[in-house]
């Protein structure tokens, strides 16, 4: 009856006199209240009265002018909040925990590093297996060689990883086209593998891990499953509805995973995802294998080191803290911002140390020329110098910049894991 009287209302109020329709809606409301005494429904009644009123207000809104009109964003707004408040009274599959604080640091010491660098376009990369295919590609989308794979089947490290309790890793992918000329989504495992020489097959596979999934509409999600029956009870599922973190095709987002013990957050650029304490439990699984699949993407840069720097006693005690936390394009210059965590770290050793004073030395393997890399160490240091003084206020006086290129390496620069860690970024105590 609410609707209907409401309806009613908006047809022929239009149509009338001011003074008609205050008379018209008047009767209305009045036959409404007639209708409910008679049938003796308070509660409905109730109802009534109150979407008439409603009904009434809004039509002489409308008609003298009264009151704010909703504009197009409120209206979304609402209709967005509509369909969060029906998603989880539907739902009842736990949700993902966002949050949008991004506070990832990088282990220290660079363990396995891949770019792909060393493998020929169009090959399939030496590191790693497959029961299906893959092969080495450039692209316009961002510089470097990347990892192209659109199969349901696997692709995973030929080699077992040895990797402590706490570790990080982290690597750039960009989804793409399957074969059914739309974005196809990706899935990557951690998973402790049971057939070192082989894949594991299933839904399930080896004695369990944990799987980040990108679905073909761009939402991400993850799952952990365990082989041991007494583990199988801890087994986690979710998903982030939210919008702002869904993934588009053909561009490129940089995943970090941060592992202590049995903690596991996952970051997506400067969004945290997921933080679950017991997502990897120690007793139920060791992780030794990263593995892609299902799905269509191209990944790169992947990096796993181990160790949580220590940056105020490195800095403060020793005088020397070297940073892997500190991140650039290919020959570029300008700090990305998932280097913000790092660079705040030095800026609140500063902070809490006013008289304190650093010099900033950037470092670059012995790929290209050498005096390009000199002067691109340079450039880099005075980046970092520019974001502890523009971002967190730091005196630009307390800070020397300076860039040595390829001239004083920490290692080899013989093999990816080498090149990357002869990539970094000094802070020496003046």
């Amino acid at each position: 009856m609410k609707r209907l009287l409401f309806i009613f209302a908006l047809i022929f109020a239009f149509g009338l006199t001011q003074t008609a329709q205050a008379q018209f809606l008047d009767k209305l409301k009045k036959k409404a209240e007639e209708k409910v005494k008679k049938e003796g429904e308070k509660r409905a009644g109730d109802k009534i009265n109150k979407g008439v009123e409603k009904a009434y207000d809004e039509v002489e809104k409308q008609l003298t002018g009264k009151g704010e009109k909703k504009n197009a964003d409120s209206t979304n707004s609402i209709e967005k909040q509509k369909n969060i408040t029906t998603t989880k009274e539907i739902d009842n599959t736990p949700q993902a925990i966002i949050n949008s604080k991004f506070d990832f640091i990088p282990g220290e010491k660079v363990i396995f590093f891949e770019d792909f660098s060393q493998d020929a376009v169009g090959d399939f990369p030496a590191l790693w297996n497959t029961n299906g295919s893959a092969e080495v590609v450039t692209t316009n989308l961002a510089p470097g060689h990347w990892m192209r794979f659109n199969c349901r089947e696997t692709i995973w490290t030929d080699a077992l990883l040895q990797l402590p309790d706490n570790y990080t890793i982290e690597y750039d992918v960009i989804p793409i086209q399957g074969n059914d000329k739309r974005m196809a989504g990706w899935h990557m495992r951690l998973m402790q593998a049971k057939n070192v020489r082989a894949w594991d097959a299933g839904t399930a596979p080896g004695m369990g891990g944990f799987q980040f999934a990108v679905e073909s509409i761009g939402r991400p999600s993850f799952n952990t499953w365990f082989l041991k029956s007494e583990c199988r009870g801890v087994d986690l599922s979710s998903y982030s509805n939210d919008k702002e973190v869904y993934q588009k095709e053909n561009k490129k987002y940089h995943i970090a995973i941060w592992i202590q013990k049995s903690r596991i957050r996952l970051y997506q650029d400067q969004n945290k995802l997921f933080d679950l304490p017991k997502g990897l439990p120690t007793d139920c699984v060791k992780i030794d294998r990263i593995r892609f699949e299902n799905g269509a993407a191209m990944i790169s840069n992947i990096r796993i080191a181990v160790g949580a720097p220590d940056m105020r006693s490195k800095l403060l005690t020793e005088g020397k803290l070297i940073s892997y936390g500190i991140y650039f394009d290919v020959n570029k210059d300008v700090v990305k911002p998932e280097s913000y965590p790092s660079i705040k770290e030095i800026a609140t050793i500063l902070k809490d140390n006013p008289d304190v004073k650093i010099k900033i030395v950037g470092h670059t393997d012995s790929d290209g020329d050498n005096n390009s890399n000199l002067d691109l160490s340079k450039r880099r240091a005075a980046s970092v110098k520019n974001s502890l003084v523009k971002d967190f206020n730091i005196e630009e006086a307390r800070i020397e910049t300076d860039g040595k290129g390829e001239n004083e390496p920490v290692a080899k620069n013989d093999s990816a894991v080498n090149k990357a860690l002869n990539r970094r970024v000094e802070f020496i105590k003046i």
